[in-house]
């Protein structure tokens, strides 16, 4: 039985080693492609993995003609103004889906869930008109404006507050709070991973948002991260060493965020059974 056991642990094992290594080797291809010549990155040779000579041209040119430090603030502008927005709405909309009862409740909820069904790229007309006419095009305010309301973070507070006891709301209405003081001091608090887990995945979806920056910030002091590597890309050629380089600048700040918030990341997903 011990060795049945030990058997199925190390095929499981090697099952997850075979799919990791399969994850990694798009992020080693980049690594190493950043490195070479264009004749080598173009080459139709499978075997040319290793570059013959370690070239730093890549990063030198793209860092000369772009503005990463531009680049990085707009980046950041909008990923802030996302996140903030989207634990704010979403957590009064959590909490009202998930422990109060009011007339339409299902109905409401239920047209959340549909919006997730929903592909985003059906809001980006309205979206841009709305913008547009209020005039704030190739603002931070533009970027950030599609997510001040979101109804994935919704639904991922909402399953929060679901699990908590209901003892606490009893508590704290014996006590003397209302909706209001029970839902700040008392339940807000206790869904604090949550938010956390929002956070991180509102970022991930802030920063990999390409058709939104493209159309309503192309001016190229108000560009984004992915539109900015967008653009890089010709259309009868392709510097594909500078755009692997750029590419791989670009994945340092997200590394470094999954690093310091994976417990979190992690968490999120197994509670809310999201995905991204």
């Amino acid at each position: 039985m011990q060795i049945k056991r030990n058997v199925t642990t190390l095929l499981i094992h090697l099952v997850l080693i075979v799919f990791s290594i399969t994850m990694l080797i798009p992020f080693v291809w980049m690594f190493l492609t950043s490195f070479k010549s264009v004749t080598e990155a173009t080459s139709i040779n499978p075997f040319i993995i290793l570059p013959k000579i370690w070239r730093k041209d890549s990063f030198i040119n793209v860092s000369n003609n772009m503005n990463f430090i531009l680049l990085y603030k707009n980046t950041l502008l909008m990923i802030a103004g996302r996140v903030i927005a989207a634990v704010l709405t979403a957590t009064m909309a959590g909490y009202a889906f998930g422990r109060l009862n009011f007339k339409g409740k299902n109905l409401a909820f239920s047209v959340v869930l549909f919006q997730m069904m929903i592909p985003g790229q059906i809001f980006i007309i309205p979206q841009y008109l709305m913008v547009s006419k209020i005039g704030m095009l190739n603002t931070t305010f533009a970027l950030v404006f599609p997510g001040f309301v979101t109804a994935f973070g919704t639904f991922l507070l909402r399953q929060f507050y679901m699990g908590l006891p209901k003892d606490l709301e009893e508590a704290a209405r014996l006590d003397g709070c209302n909706i209001g003081q029970t839902f700040l001091f008392v339940m807000a608090p206790l869904t604090k991973s949550g938010m956390v887990a929002l956070g991180i995945f509102t970022t991930v979806f802030a920063y990999k948002d390409l058709m939104w920056p493209m159309i309503v910030n192309p001016n190229n002091d108000k560009a984004t991260l992915a539109s900015a590597l967008a653009k890089m890309q010709g259309q009868y050629a392709s510097k594909f060493p500078e755009l692997m380089a750029a590419s791989l600048i670009a994945c340092i700040p997200m590394i470094l965020i999954y690093l310091l918030f994976q417990k979190q990341f992690i968490e999120g997903i197994a509670t809310s059974g999201g995905k991204l």
